[in-house]
């Protein structure tokens, strides 16, 4: 079988939508008020089940590199286990869809008895789905587990460094740790050279993280931004006016804002910053 590992985001995100309608639609179907419910459960209980095999399959494929990573393995080996689970319970249901399928004519008896215990072991299969999908996100949104090295491409793993380390810079300065902070950026800034975004982090945390409006200001009037990038030219204008305002020169900042505001009029974070400034 081939390896399914790069697979296993999508196979996982129809496991979930198809088990979690299949379940409703099989006790929606006891009612008897609804006649499509019961072939369309029967039918996605079993597509569900096989994508829940191959989920699997895929992920097995695709733990080994995630479990590498320090401090993950736990999360990886937690997930695996509802995996398993939910795969399991999962054919059981299936089996008890098949015999209902084949009893539905010579036992209805026998048919109805199988609907009510899959629609009930379903639920224990639901229990079972949400936390393989809770332990899912908790090990890719809180661990990173799989980001940036799924597909195997290396620029997929500095894209991961890069918001790694913006992200920890982010949390160094909310802390108070200006030092750490401005060596990340550095880190970042020497990591993507020549970005302009990247570049105006570094001028953003020569103002904020080292106390230095003098140099952050020369630093923009050093920089050439795109000019077709109305998202850059309103930060770099922003981060002006805090430099001047920072260097004692309010007046300037005002200058700055008004030309940016005059050029660009609908932009509301420059007309609220110019009011903050007196306008």
């Amino acid at each position: 079988m081939p390896n399914l590992a790069s697979f296993h985001p999508q196979i996982v995100h129809f496991v979930v939508a198809l088990l979690a309608v299949g379940i409703a639609l099989r006790w929606l179907s006891l009612t008897g008020k609804v006649p499509f419910a019961g072939p369309a459960a029967a039918t996605l209980l079993l597509l569900g089940t096989i994508a829940a095999v191959l989920a699997v399959r895929s992920g097995m494929d695709a733990h080994g590199p995630v479990e590498r990573i320090p401090g993950v393995g736990e999360a990886v080996q937690t997930h695996e286990t509802w995996g398993h689970r939910t795969r399991n319970v999962f054919l059981a249901v299936a089996a008890l869809e098949v015999l209902g399928l084949v009893l539905a004519r010579v036992r209805p008896g026998v048919r109805r008895w199988a609907e009510v215990t899959s629609a009930i072991v379903g639920l224990v299969g639901g229990v079972a789905l949400y936390q393989a999908g809770e332990q899912g996100g908790e090990l890719v949104y809180s661990y990173a587990g799989g980001v940036g090295i799924r597909s195997g491409d290396t620029s997929d793993v500095e894209r991961l460094l890069v918001a790694g380390l913006y992200e920890q810079a982010l949390v160094d300065r909310a802390r108070h740790r200006s030092a750490q902070a401005a060596d990340l950026i550095e880190e970042l800034a020497r990591r993507v050279p020549g970005d302009p975004a990247v570049l105006l982090l570094r001028i953003e945390s020569q103002l904020v993280d080292r106390r230095d409006p003098q140099g952050a200001l020369a630093a923009l009037q050093r920089l050439t931004l795109p000019a077709d990038n109305r998202r850059l030219r309103i930060q770099a204008g922003m981060l002006a006016a805090d430099a001047l305002v920072a260097a004692g020169r309010p007046d300037s900042a005002r200058a700055v804002l008004r030309a940016l505001v005059a050029e660009l009029p609908m932009s509301r974070r420059l007309k609220d910053r110019l009011t903050q400034l007196g306008g």
